[in-house]
């Protein structure tokens, strides 16, 4: 396993539309693992590939208080949403310090191809399914920032070149 390099909002290559897993194989699998370990050692709850450079639809995902009950989902397809929605304070690894409030559905139902390459159904309400719904727009080539005001998303990319340029020195 290895640590994987993050993105960090505003690069563009967060903004690249994942394309399909054509087959969970040795690579993917390899994947899964250094996306999980680099999830973990940031301290996140979800990790998308596209965070990591790789834009293929992989998304890895752990709101356990253990930290023991990853979830993978390989090609997500989003095939139910709540009628009902909440505004929820989040974050991002790509995105790192910044965190504001963002419309959810309160629940979801998602189909996908688990790490063994099994399909799955995951319903999910609460914390998972705002997580499942933020690591998707990720794959979509969406952070989270781009539902804030143009105003603020600003301010947050001035402040992220900013500690960019200082982290360079």
């Amino acid at each position: 396993m290895a640590l994987l390099p993050l993105l960090f909002f505003p690069d563009p290559r967060l903004h690249t539309v994942a394309k399909p897993v054509l087959a969970v194989d040795q690579r993917i699998h390899t994947l899964v693992a250094d996306m999980l370990e680099t999830m973990y050692e940031a301290k996140g709850i979800g990790l998308a590939a596209t965070q990591v450079d790789v834009h293929e639809r992989l998304i890895v995902i752990d709101v356990s208080e253990q930290r023991d009950q990853a979830v993978v989902l390989i090609n997500p397809n989003l095939v139910w949403t709540s009628s009902t929605t909440h505004l929820n304070e989040e974050g991002c690894l790509s995105v790192p310090g910044i965190y504001d409030g963002v419309e959810r559905f309160d629940a979801v139902t998602v189909s996908a191809l688990d790490d063994t390459g099994q399909s799955r159904v995951v319903q999910a309400e609460g914390l998972l399914a705002v997580c499942i719904q933020h690591e998707m727009d990720h794959l979509m080539g969406k952070v989270f920032v781009e539902y804030l005001s143009p105003l603020k998303r600003n301010r947050i990319k001035k402040k992220m070149l900013k500690a960019q340029r200082e982290d360079a020195r």
